[in-house]
């Protein structure tokens, strides 16, 4: 063939592939074709099965005009995001596109809705992956609508990422509303009493056995359950987060962590109807720094031992916190029952407004009142409480309340610089200790001299057995 007609005809070739970039091109999906991704069970759910690996990624031809190579866009790959077609198979598309390239962004720009189904983004992939939200993303709009062949209980599972990064000035919204409204969820009853049962409702954001993550900037709101979720992981960093979701919302955990160690929660908002944070069992080297709670539960640890199950939780760190209108303050929750240790716990410069239970220890965790007593418990030391001021709201309990376990002991609490006032009437002057050993450094109100001193001599030995 002649060169210059060659020539001609890859020009012209090329002008095609020019204007088909330059609109948006859209690919609907069937209706009724959706296919469900791969479902990984939490842990100990009893169901077998791992989340699907993406291949190797392949090249996807429809990246915008003007965008760097290694962003990728969900639009070019068919989202529609008009808050009804069902989006999935485009995320997915993009997500297997960017694994493979260092440095990727898998872009949800702004000013459009995205809904997809239940999903899981596996690695592992190159290093340096981005998931950016900042439009809009949300699932099926209630349980009515959740596709029967899905989990219900995660929606975005991000699975075996290492340095990956979830940012972004969008929104991720839960629509939990419905799901709070089924008859099985939690309820507060007539009294203050709690009405409950058997319900699965879908966490909103899950990171399972990843390493090196790092979420930030994003608003999280109206989760069916836990907004966020981290089990199995090492090396997260939480900053500059917004979570929010009613008060009356029940198991509406702003971030839940288990069996995952050197976490950073830094600078967030959280208001929510359950614990603010909670620490779940493997826990260790979890620092949180600059947060504040409103009308949640409160940080809680724990809580602990479930069914005679062993938890080791060790070197937690909460400071600078502000927490206003919970039921709780800081807490540290355990079943009768349990095994393992709590220990290296430190809860300073903490402002309180208007909590109900502002420092509480209750190995005696119940969610009814049929749960028996026990001789074995999760061994409670080294616990510190300092510079945590403000205000109350429970004139029929004390703010101070360390109930712990009849046969294991808590040991080395200590108090300093601990002032909290009522916000109205008179001061409840009576903190309650039962079994508790620890010293109060420094004067504190109110004045807590019911810690037992020194060190039990009925500890056990191996009340802390399994624990390194």
């Amino acid at each position: 063939m002649d060169f210059r007609l060659l020539f001609l005809l890859i020009l012209a070739m090329q002008n095609v592939c020019l204007q088909n970039v330059g609109g948006r091109v859209h690919y609907h999906k069937k209706q009724g074709s959706k296919s469900s991704p791969a479902y990984s069970p939490p842990p100990g759910d009893g169901e077998s099965g791992s989340p699907v690996v993406p291949s190797e990624p392949y090249p996807y031809p429809n990246v915008p005009v003007g965008s760097s190579p290694s962003v990728f866009d969900v639009t070019s790959f068919g989202a529609v995001g008009d808050c009804s077609t069902d989006d999935t198979a485009a995320f997915m598309a993009a997500w297997k596109a960017a694994c493979g390239v260092e440095s990727a962004v898998v872009l949800v720009p702004a000013d459009l809705t995205f809904t997809i189904t239940s999903t899981i983004f596996s690695g592992p992939c190159k290093s340096g992956l981005v998931f950016q939200v900042d439009g809009m993303l949300v699932p099926p709009n209630g349980p009515d609508c959740w596709p029967e062949s899905d989990s219900k209980r995660q929606w975005l599972v991000f699975y075996r990422l290492d340095g990956m990064t979830l940012n972004g000035t969008g929104v991720i919204e839960g629509y939990g509303q419905k799901w709070w409204e089924l008859p099985c969820k939690p309820h507060r009853g007539p009294n203050g009493s709690t009405l409950r049962g058997p319900c699965e409702s879908p966490a909103l954001i899950r990171f399972f056995m990843s390493s090196n993550v790092r979420v930030s900037g994003l608003r999280i709101q109206n989760s069916p359950q836990f907004h966020m979720k981290f089990d199995g992981c090492e090396g997260v960093t939480i900053e500059k987060l917004s979570i929010s979701s009613p008060q009356n919302s029940p198991n509406t955990d702003g971030i839940h962590i288990q069996d995952t160690r050197s976490v950073g929660i830094y600078d967030s908002m959280i208001a929510n109807g359950d614990d603010c944070i909670s620490i779940g069992p493997g826990c260790m080297d979890v620092e949180i720094n600059g947060v504040s709670c409103d009308h949640s539960h409160g940080i809680s640890i724990g809580s602990l031992g479930v069914q005679n199950s062993q938890a080791c939780v060790s070197n937690i760190t909460v400071r600078n916190a502000m927490i206003r209108n919970s039921d709780n303050g800081v807490r540290i929750k355990t079943w009768q029952g349990g095994s393992g240790s709590v220990t290296g716990i430190t809860f300073s410069d903490i402002q309180m407004e208007n909590t109900s239970n502002s420092i509480i220890i209750d190995q005696y965790y119940c969610l009814s009142k049929a749960c028996r007593n026990q001789t074995s418990a999760v061994y409670l030391s080294g616990v510190s409480y300092s510079n945590i001021k403000g205000t109350y709201n429970n004139l029929r309990t004390p703010p101070i309340h360390f109930a712990c376990s009849d046969t294991v002991p808590c040991t080395n609490i200590t108090m300093s610089e601990v002032e909290l006032l009522p916000a109205q009437g008179q001061l409840v002057d009576d903190p309650f200790c039962w079994n508790a050993y620890g010293a109060q450094q420094t004067p504190t109100i109110p004045p807590i001299d019911c810690l037992l001193d020194g060190f039990p001599q009925s500890l056990s030995a191996e009340a802390a057995l399994g624990c390194s």
